[in-house]
């Protein structure tokens, strides 16, 4: 700071010292703060915006959430062909999607693993995917329970949809 703008600082700050001590008060009281209608108008305004907001980004966050499983099912199908083109069949019932990261017994040509960190991962609601075999539409259904975790729920996101 220069020494002009430190002196024009310490000045003001004195003058504002003395009137303190002599109980006067500043020349225009109206500039300490806000008042509580310009308080409210902009909790108002805030309110306002949040309400329209709030909802579009919580639809956008579902939406991306069921965009999320689809595209984990898709990469569990890929992998499910891999097991298929090493094996010459699915997983089995009993073996699952747990094939896809550890030999299942009395195999021969598992090649596995076949998911990137050898780890089968949960839906994006932390729930685990169900694998079908056979399924409604093909050798196998991987179904992911949607928000709700009930089986059969319309929000259930499978591999049979469409």
């Amino acid at each position: 700071m220069s020494i002009v703008t430190s002196k024009l600082v310490s000045g003001l700050h004195r003058g504002r010292l003395r009137r303190c001590k002599a109980g006067q008060q500043d020349a225009n009281p109206r500039q300490a703060g806000f008042t509580l209608i310009e308080v409210l108008v902009v909790l108002v305004i805030i309110g306002l915006i949040m309400g329209l907001v709030a909802p579009r980004a919580l639809n956008y966050l579902s939406s991306s959430k069921e965009k999320a499983a689809h595209l984990q099912i898709k990469s569990l199908a890929a992998a499910l062909d891999l097991f298929y083109l090493d094996m010459g069949r699915y997983p089995l019932p009993g073996e699952g999607l747990r094939a896809l990261v550890e030999r299942p017994a009395n195999v021969g040509n598992w090649s596995g693993p076949y998911l990137k960190d050898a780890a089968i991962p949960a839906d994006p609601w932390g729930r685990p995917y169900l694998y079908r075999a056979p399924g409604a539409r093909g050798p196998y259904d991987i179904v992911s329970l949607g928000s709700s975790g009930q089986d059969g729920a319309p929000d259930n996101i499978s591999s049979a949809q469409p």
